[in-house]
């Protein structure tokens, strides 16, 4: 299973990846997971590292975010089981209302992206109302937050219409205002089923 999982900060996108990858670990199917398309990189990176990323001029970020989304075109093609958080939409959104906003270098990241991705990619939208998202920021609190409690409306409001003009065929969305994190993956689970292919249905069914 090829899947990108989008969604604006705190509806579950990492929660999600992270289980998927878990759940696939028992069953013997290994995926290849990148969820480090946010700045500063929280999968990989030391604070130190993070704090570099985040003081970076806008500029080099711009130019790093490109080389990478461009390089996961080849990830997603050499991987039949890879997980993805946010890619290039996600980019295209927070890229030029955070990271660059002065429209340094603006690329056309999204349906030329999406014209070289597999045929059998999945994209996931996660949703989660305005009033919901702020709450699970009280609780849980990210160390380096990405979107302003004042900006929620319009991010989401910006990753349904993309979701909406995306090129990528198969696609769904999930609503996790109300679902627990078990309950999150196991929608996922019966709700992307009928987007597998063969070769995925065959290994989930045997496991």
């Amino acid at each position: 299973m090829r899947l990108i999982v989008i969604g604006t900060e705190y509806t579950g996108k990492t929660t999600l990846i992270d289980a998927l990858m878990e759940w696939g670990d028992r069953r013997g199917i290994h995926h290849h997971l990148d969820d480090h398309f946010s700045i500063p990189d929280r999968q990989f990176l030391s604070d130190a590292d993070q704090t570099a990323m985040l003081a970076m001029p806008p500029a080099i970020k711009e130019r790093f975010q490109r080389f990478q989304i461009y390089y996961h075109i080849d990830v997603l093609a050499n991987h039949g089981d890879c997980l993805l958080g946010g890619m290039h939409i996600e980019e295209a959104i927070y890229g030029r209302r955070y990271y660059y906003p002065d429209n340094v270098f603006p690329i056309p990241y999204l349906r030329k992206v999406e014209s070289q991705l597999p045929p059998d990619t999945i994209l996931l939208l996660l949703m989660a109302t305005p009033d919901v998202l702020r709450r699970r920021m009280i609780a849980a609190p990210h160390a380096y937050p990405i979107v302003p409690t004042g900006d929620i409306e319009a991010v989401s409001a910006e990753f349904a219409a993309e979701y909406q003009q995306s090129w990528i065929e198969r696609k769904l969305t999930i609503d996790t205002s109300t679902l627990t994190d078990a309950q999150l993956l196991e929608t996922c689970l019966s709700r992307v089923k009928p987007f597998l292919d063969t070769r995925d249905l065959l290994r989930w069914n045997a496991s």
